[in-house]
């Protein structure tokens, strides 16, 4: 079998890969030098700007398999037939540390799924934890920079992260779940995920409800110690990814199963929590988990750059169903989410074979752009509408209408009967057994306690307090103890 040539960028082949052209033997380079210069220049860009949060991932390939009938609810098509199976893509991720950060480690865990389904791609964004630590996307970005490192030390402070969190007692739900047992996973597979905002589904009648979202591990939960996480992340800093590739490799397939909490739309308002508050969640007592299907991961990306790092999603990709509820958070994240990866991966990402769709084909008007790969032909036009059989729309609306009131402006979000920071919190604390209280209090004490400041530290204390008095008393007596030491 003959070799294939090597060639230029531009096909040319090459001659000579291991020596540069000099100005005769031992003399200085020349810039004529084309495979040089070519090979350096491109070097130089190879990367692109890493996301701001989630940054460091790993992803798989799978599928979504319907078994059970949820069409009451929802009309759409990827989930109106028990047995039916749509492609899927799975991106799992830490939050605040960058791209070379390490897996084993306190943090949330992104669960981002695409669905490649026969009326476009629909990406769910989720967590694996069912709250968050804000309501309001507006708080977002300072959220996100006191988690990130220092502009001057250059590295997470302990003064930043507790700071933020005293001034806002919302986030004392989410904390309790990260500082508890499931803040480190073992690996990506041994983790539950959650869409944790409300989303809203509609049903071929019209009818609308809110629902959330609940992938169930069927590996089982388990996690990591903060002693066992540390002596694993000097081992292997990619441990979740390895584990997921060789897994998968093996032919142990991670699954999921699906379950979904269903509100109809009417109970919204009255009910004892606002529905529609992310550091909040459903009771299941309330509202019981509804099984819709089993989602597999069964191929792993031939290259992680190309599908893993490229992978873009947006929870504005909805399909006909399934629509955005009053989630503020949710609505934040509608324009965030594609706009980042405008400006990472360009206007055309969604072109990018990882990102488009897999089971229609995308056809808009939109043009031009770098990259631009589908721009049309002289018998296309790049306006709609027109009289030249070009794409045009549909008039069935993606979900039902909700019915909005009031004046506009900047809005706190309505109260309901239980919706203060603390009653959840408290009753997770309260659920857990008294080895797990303990691990969660010495994980909070251990970063509380390098809080340089007393007013911050009370602030934070004060908090979980209001969440349980138990919770509180612990908290700061391990605190001073560490302080005093």
């Amino acid at each position: 079998m003959s070799k294939r040539v090597l060639t230029t960028e531009s096909g040319a082949p090459v001659a000579d890969n291991q020596n540069s052209a000099t100005a005769g033997v031992g003399g200085p380079l020349l810039v004529q030098d084309q495979q040089l210069l070519e090979k350096l220049a491109r070097f130089n860009r190879e990367r692109i700007p890493e996301r701001v949060v989630h940054a460091r991932g790993s992803a798989a390939y799978g599928y979504f398999e319907v078994t059970d009938d949820v069409t009451r609810w929802t009309s759409a098509k990827f989930l109106n037939t028990v047995g039916k199976k749509t492609e899927t893509f799975l991106r799992f991720s830490t939050v605040a540390d960058s791209l070379g950060g390490a897996d084993a480690v306190r943090d949330p865990r992104g669960f981002a799924l695409k669905f490649y389904t026969e009326d476009g791609n629909y990406d769910l964004v989720g967590n694996n934890t069912p709250v968050f630590f804000i309501k309001d996307p507006i708080k977002f970005p300072d959220f996100i920079h006191s988690q990130k490192r220092d502009p001057f030390t250059g590295k997470q402070e302990p003064d930043n992260v507790w700071d933020f969190w005293a001034h806002a007692p919302e986030a004392t739900h989410q904390i309790t779940w990260l500082m508890g047992d499931r803040g480190i996973p073992a690996s990506y597979r041994h983790m539950n995920g959650y869409g944790s905002h409300t989303y809203q589904w509609t049903n071929a009648q019209g009818e609308a409800f809110f629902v959330k979202y609940h992938f169930k591990t069927n590996q089982g939960i388990r996690c990591l110690s903060s002693e066992q996480a540390a002596e694993i992340v000097g081992k292997d800093p990619n441990s979740h990814q390895t584990d997921l590739l060789q897994a998968i490799e093996r032919g142990v397939n991670p699954s999921w199963t699906l379950y979904v909490q269903v509100m109809p739309a009417a109970e919204a308002a009255d009910y004892r929590f606002n529905p529609f508050d992310l550091t909040k969640v459903w009771p299941h007592a309330d509202y019981p988990l509804q099984r819709v299907g089993r989602l597999v991961l069964d191929r792993n990306p031939e290259n992680v750059f190309a599908e893993v790092e490229q992978s873009a999603f947006s929870p504005n990709n909805f399909v006909p169903g399934i629509t955005a509820s009053p989630d503020k958070m949710l609505q934040g994240r509608l324009f965030a989410y594609a706009d980042a990866q405008r400006y990472r991966l360009g206007v055309n990402h969604t072109l990018l074979p990882v990102n488009a769709p897999k089971a229609t084909t995308a056809q808009n008007y939109g043009r031009d752009g770098a990259m631009a790969l589908r721009n049309g032909s002289r018998h296309d036009k790049n306006y709609e509408p027109n009289s030249y059989q070009g794409p045009a729309e549909t008039g069935d609306a993606l979900g039902a209408p909700l019915a909005v009131a009031g004046w506009t402006g900047t809005h706190a979000a309505p109260l309901h009967t239980k919706d203060d920071d603390f009653f959840q919190a408290g009753e997770l604390f309260r659920l857990m057994s008294e080895d797990e209280k303990k691990r969660l209090v010495a994980n909070i004490a251990g970063g509380l306690s390098q809080v340089s400041r007393e007013d911050v530290i009370e602030k934070n204390l004060a908090h979980f307090y209001a969440a349980d008095a138990d919770y509180g008393k612990r908290v700061e007596e391990a605190v001073r103890a560490l302080r005093e030491d």
